[in-house]
């Protein structure tokens, strides 16, 4: 297939790129840096140059050029989000660009999309012991403003993506040898990353099981079908931390109360609020696809 994946630069978006031309897919590249089109073209991906949020700077770029499959992987995070503004540029780029993203899988001819969708869509909440399946509501309004502004945005992209014979693939938390985990490391080497008493639970995925799950969804994956997408292991964000912490030969850290999350309003969200198990037991059956790094107890030393 030839495969045009906006977002082509960032931590997924590099492993993915990588993992489609090694099966033998014609990989395009959309960045909106020179630079970034540099690192592309230096390995081997076709680079189209073009800001996603430009609906008509992204069509004259593609003007001409025939694809089989769009993948949506464009975020504006740039590390842990803090509080819930640090999210709203990624908010626009699920809605608005989402939508400018088809218009241009419409014009190139593009049979397939699959776009990025998150865990957290199915609610920043306790979500109890039972593992939470794709049956499960999704981004459903809260009443809390910034929270819903993020709901808003993950149903805009499903919606948008879905409706048009698309898929969602709805990862857990991200890591790996990307800047963010790596900023986890450097800070607990500095004895400032404290675990939290009584945090939430989240579903872990490693960078590189996220983008083999793109392979899989775009060779098999059903239309119109979302899929969860993380690892065996659902872990507890103190023991993250702690694991963390062990891997990158630092002292064991601090544990402080919940309560000094309370002046970040998101971390307070996904750390504390957030207790989720996720089943990918669909993703397993339909696209054959399992994760190759089982858990953070493997993922987390490999992330070094």
């Amino acid at each position: 297939m030839k495969v045009l994946v906006a977002g082509a630069t960032g931590a997924i978006g590099t492993a993915l790129v990588t993992q489609l031309h090694a099966a033998g897919h014609d990989v395009l590249g959309l960045t909106r840096s020179t630079a970034g089109a540099e690192r592309l073209a230096a390995n081997g991906i076709q680079p189209v140059l073009a800001d996603l949020m430009d609906a008509d700077a992204l069509l004259r770029a593609l003007d001409g050029v025939r694809t089989d499959a769009v993948v949506h992987q464009a975020t504006a995070i740039t590390g842990t989000p803090l509080f819930h503004r640090s999210l709203y540029a990624t908010d626009d780029l699920r809605e608005h660009g989402t939508a400018n993203l088809l218009r241009a899988a419409a014009e190139t001819g593009a049979r397939r999309v699959v776009t990025q969708s998150f865990f957290l869509g199915y609610g920043y909440r306790d979500h109890g012991a039972e593992p939470v399946t794709e049956d499960r509501p999704f981004a459903e309004p809260t009443g809390h403003r910034g929270i819903d502004r993020h709901m808003r945005a993950m149903r805009a992209n499903e919606e948008q993506v879905l409706g048009r014979g698309g898929i969602a693939l709805r990862y857990g938390m991200f890591y790996g040898p990307e800047p963010a985990t790596r900023k986890l490391f450097a800070l607990a080497r500095r004895r400032r990353l404290p675990a939290i008493r009584g945090a939430g639970t989240i579903a872990p995925i490693h960078l590189h099981d996220a983008a083999s799950a793109v392979v899989a969804a775009l060779e098999r994956g059903r239309a119109g079908q979302a899929y969860n997408i993380a690892d065996d292991e659902p872990v507890d964000f103190d023991d993250y931390l702690r694991t963390i912490a062990r891997v990158a030969g630092a002292p064991t850290p601090r544990t402080l109360p919940t309560a000094a999350l309370r002046a970040l309003p998101y971390l307070h969200s996904l750390m504390v609020d957030t207790r989720i198990r996720l089943s990918n037991a669909k993703a397993k059956r339909e696209l054959a696809w399992a994760p190759a790094i089982p858990s953070i107890r493997e993922g987390l030393p490999a992330s070094l």
